[in-house]
């Protein structure tokens, strides 16, 4: 996977569409281990639900706790222009992490797989450096993460949604604000280029926790092929 790189010049004025093209070069649903995971879970005649319960326990390990990427965002930000989408945001986040869970529990154990504590620690590290960037100082930063963390959800969710129908349980609906209304907080809070490169940056790290998430589960479900 190519990814996409921005000059540190950028215009206030382009945030929303460069964040978009973030998302599009980069984000969860391009990710190929993820699209294959979801072609897996639509085939109801292939073996592994093992893969589908690693992904579903490491999102909760990741971003199934209180206080998460947004709520922290929304004790950081000071504009007016972020506050609806910021309560809209954390109350849907709040349902997306009691998903995460019921999904993880349907589908059964972690699969035993080598390595397993180290793997376990470098998700926790991941939720770390998360946690440090949601509550970055400056300005624009934190509503970075959580302004690609909310457009990235659509990738992350089309694959919970898939894996509930796997393990049968009616998909429930999603009340993150939308694509556009997200892109129009990243427009308005960019208000200067120093605010719009923090909001990219911020993106671009959430991204790159999601890519690190995304590798670390196709090395274990390599490893288990491996071991048989």
């Amino acid at each position: 996977m190519q990814h996409t790189n921005f000059a540190p010049g950028v215009s206030s004025g382009m945030t929303d569409a460069l964040l978009a093209a973030l998302i599009e070069a980069d984000g969860t649903g391009s990710h190929a281990y993820v699209e294959k995971l979801c072609a897996s879970a639509a085939d109801h005649g292939a073996r592994p639900l093992a893969s589908l319960a690693d992904a579903a326990h490491y999102l909760c390990l990741l971003h199934g706790r209180f206080p998460g990427v947004i709520d922290h965002a929304a004790t950081r930000s000071t504009d007016n222009a972020a506050r609806q989408w910021l309560v809209q945001a954390c109350e849907a986040f709040a349902d997306e992490r009691a998903y995460i869970t019921r999904v993880s529990v349907a589908l059964g154990p972690v699969p035993s797989t080598f390595g397993q504590n180290n793997c376990d620690s470098a998700v926790l590290q991941q939720r770390h450096a998360l946690e440090m960037l949601s509550q970055s100082d400056r300005r624009g930063c934190a509503m970075g993460a959580a302004l690609t963390l909310t457009l990235d959800w659509a990738g992350v969710r089309n694959l919970l949604d898939r894996a509930a129908i796997r393990a049968g349980i009616e998909p429930r609906k999603c009340s993150l604000p939308g694509r556009e209304a997200t892109l129009a907080v990243a427009r308005a809070i960019a208000v200067d280029d120093a605010s719009a490169r923090a909001v990219l940056f911020g993106g671009r790290q959430l991204l790159h926790q999601h890519r690190g998430l995304w590798e670390l589960m196709q090395a274990r479900a390599s490893v288990r092929a491996m071991e048989g």
